[in-house]
């Protein structure tokens, strides 16, 4: 038996998100039908549409924000000499999450892979360039992941930079804390010893 549209709708709606099959997404259409109240219903539904109403990017770093700014740029008692440079939002997330990073961001939404047709204009690597040329940055922390993507664009970057004078650095990699050498991977214990430091 065919489900009524609207239900139909909603579970190929659910199915539409990241790790949810089919029967995941019948489940959640379901439940709404069936738990929650309209209430419930009204203010997920609201949620949803006031979403991309009330959250836009930063004009000056890419990140997400409900006012002009994030409020990381906007932040006066942060760093302004010093740039974090990352992947996407959810990197800004968790380095936040540290407390230990007292400066700005810059996020690329992306990472070149010329595999799949995404080149260095497909990124958010022009502003980033607006951003060095109108004030004194004096540190710029390439923090891209540590795949070949990840290094690719760090290069990239960096060789683009590299007539300013503006100390690049990048993130350093290697053992996790509680991990044991012997299990570790090659690449893995290689950036280890190329990120150590001085004890």
């Amino acid at each position: 038996m065919d489900y009524p549209k609207a239900i139909s709708d909603l579970i190929e709606s659910f199915a539409l998100l990241p790790g949810i099959g089919m029967k995941s997404a019948e489940r959640f259409a379901f439940f709404i039908l069936t738990k929650m109240n309209d209430e419930d219903i009204n203010r997920f539904g609201d949620s949803l549409l006031k979403l991309k109403e009330a959250i836009s990017r930063c004009p000056i770093c890419a990140n997400l924000s409900d006012q002009e700014n994030c409020a990381i740029c906007d932040d006066t008692t942060r760093d302004p000499n010093l740039i974090m440079v990352v992947e996407d939002l959810k990197d800004v997330i968790a380095l936040e999450k540290t407390k230990t990073f007292k400066g700005k961001y810059h996020v690329l939404n992306g990472l070149i892979n010329l595999s799949k047709g995404i080149g260095p204009q497909d990124i958010n690597v022009e502003k980033l360039l607006s951003r060095l040329d109108n004030a004194k940055i004096e540190e710029l922390i390439l923090a891209t992941n540590a795949t070949i993507e990840g290094e690719m664009t760090a290069k990239y970057i960096k060789n683009l930079v590299s007539d300013k004078n503006i100390n690049v650095s990048r993130i350093a990699y290697g053992i996790p804390v509680g991990g044991d050498l012997q299990y570790a991977d090659l690449l893995t214990i290689a950036a280890s010893l190329e990120g150590r430091k001085k004890y």
